[in-house]
């Protein structure tokens, strides 16, 4: 539980489908090129599935190949935790929402100029919001 968002595992349960719960409570992911926002093209703002909050431009959005949405960065002023992730014999840095601790994705150092990052985002973690 975070402490600037309590639910219990119960209240996620309630509020998410199976598929987004597995994803932004235990830290799945999904099938490579399966998400519904990896063609995603119009202007607007990402928010984490989990609880609204704003996450992602994009402006910020790229096609990196990889099947999941690809950001370069965070929108500014997100709140994105980001944690050392050694499960499946790999070393990663997992990415979460900072205001309701939900699993987002992943960050690698192989993205595009000006970051270099790539923000491996699983769409089942993001809502979108399209600019009006």
């Amino acid at each position: 539980m975070n402490d600037d968002f309590p639910k219990s595992d119960e209240d996620w349960r309630r509020a998410l489908s199976p598929d987004a719960y597995q994803i932004l409570r235990k830290k799945g992911t999904e099938r490579a090129f399966t998400g519904r926002h990896l063609n995603e093209k119009r202007p607007g703002d990402y928010l984490c599935a989990g609880c609204g909050a704003p996450l992602f431009s994009s402006a910020s959005k790229f096609d990196s190949g990889s099947g999941w949405p690809s950001f370069h960065q965070p929108r500014t002023g997100a709140r994105i935790g980001e944690h050392r992730d050694t499960s499946h014999g790999m070393i990663r840095t997992e990415v979460t929402c900072g205001r309701c601790g939900s699993h987002l994705g992943h960050v690698f150092p192989d993205g595009p100029r000006p970051t270099g990052l790539r923000y491996c985002i699983n769409s089942a973690s993001l809502d979108f919001k399209p600019k009006a």
